[in-house]
């Protein structure tokens, strides 16, 4: 069973209002992202939010600690519920398809351009705790180096939308204009 995890427990500082709540194309960015997990995954999980479209849970061990703080969530919650590994999108990964989970198969697994997208099984959790707890660097790339994961190139590289400008051109993309 694979869980899915939307990261949406940043503070939206570039964008200047909850980013996960901004509209693209007629829906928040974080329906987007719940919805494309739903359909790849057993179970969809938000992180590091209190409201969403799907049942939410906290980032561990506190907030604040980034997405890799988001993504030990997620691993603990996957590992403690039975689920074998961790389909994890950001909130604002804007592009991606239903052949995600397919394309990161086997785990551990990440997009080259964006790590936060990854596959992990959940006994990673036990690694990303040890990042956590240490006195190393605190990323992804941390935990990459830690379970020997891959790197993989999507064909057509996601979106990031870090501002409204970055907004605003994936609309128009969508819309042709």
């Amino acid at each position: 069973m694979i869980l899915g995890a939307v990261l949406a427990g940043g503070l939206s500082t570039r964008f200047g209002s909850d980013k996960a709540l901004a509209v693209l194309d007629g829906q928040t960015l974080i329906a987007r992202a719940v919805a494309l997990l739903a359909r790849q995954c057993s179970a969809v999980v938000v992180v590091g939010r209190e409201e969403s479209p799907a049942p939410c849970i906290p980032d561990w061990p506190a907030p604040g600690m980034g997405p890799l703080g988001g993504l030990a969530a997620a691993l603990r919650h996957a590992r403690d519920n039975g689920f074998t590994d961790v389909l994890c999108v950001s909130v604002d990964a804007v592009g991606l398809d239903d052949r995600l989970l397919g394309q990161l198969f086997p785990s551990p697994a990440y997009v080259e351009s964006q790590p936060v997208i990854g596959l992990w099984p959940a006994h990673a959790a036990d690694a990303v705790e040890a990042i956590l707890r240490g006195d190393g660097k605190h990323s992804l790339r941390a935990l990459v180096e830690a379970t020997g994961a891959r790197g993989v190139t999507l064909h057509r590289p996601p979106a990031n939308i870090n501002s409204p400008d970055d907004l605003a051109q994936c609309e128009e993309a969508i819309h042709g204009l």
